[in-house]
């Protein structure tokens, strides 16, 4: 039977649950970085930056300051776990 175009948007788009908790992990994981950065920076402020930037699968660390060594060596290891993450998520989407 054919429905009409406001029982359909209605229903909406279904999402399944791993999906939607997996979105809700990478929300909740940016807000509890934020939340670690900022306190970080209050409470230890010592004058030094490290960043990453990924530009595709590559990343780009760099620091700055007496403690730079230490970001930059957190920054590589956060970037090599995420690029794990990524491809073992990809291989195990690609099988299903």
């Amino acid at each position: 039977m054919l429905r009409s175009a406001e029982e359909n948007e209605a229903e909406g788009i279904e999402v399944s649950s791993r999906f939607f908790n997996l979105i809700i992990l990478g929300i909740a994981l940016i807000f509890v970085g934020i939340v670690v950065v900022v306190v970080a920076s209050v409470v230890l402020w010592s004058g030094s930056f490290g960043a990453v930037i990924f530009i595709g699968p590559f990343p780009i660390v760099f620091g700055l300051g007496p403690n730079a060594t230490w970001l930059i060596l957190i920054g590589i290891i956060l970037s090599v776990v995420s690029v794990i993450i990524f491809v073992v998520m990809n291989r195990r989407l690609g099988k299903v």
